[in-house]
């Protein structure tokens, strides 16, 4: 698993009618872009420290560098 900065982690749903859980990636701490992240869950913008699972795919976005915010 790899990802980057401004990417979505998102932890698929383990009972039938669950949700799936996402969460912006605000830092990479692992080699190469590996886990852990540390993130922003979208549901309650709880941060915390992420070492996902099997359950867990990495939304990959195009990052532009040095664009504007």
């Amino acid at each position: 698993m790899q990802a980057d900065v401004g990417d979505r982690l998102v932890i698929k749903g383990h009972r039938e009618g669950e949700h799936d859980r996402d969460a912006e990636i605000l830092e990479v701490h692992g080699a190469e872009g590996g886990p852990p992240y540390f993130v922003r869950w979208s549901e309650d913008d709880h941060v915390g420290l992420v070492f996902p699972g099997s359950d867990a795919v990495v939304e990959r976005f195009a990052h532009t560098p040095n664009a504007p915010a």
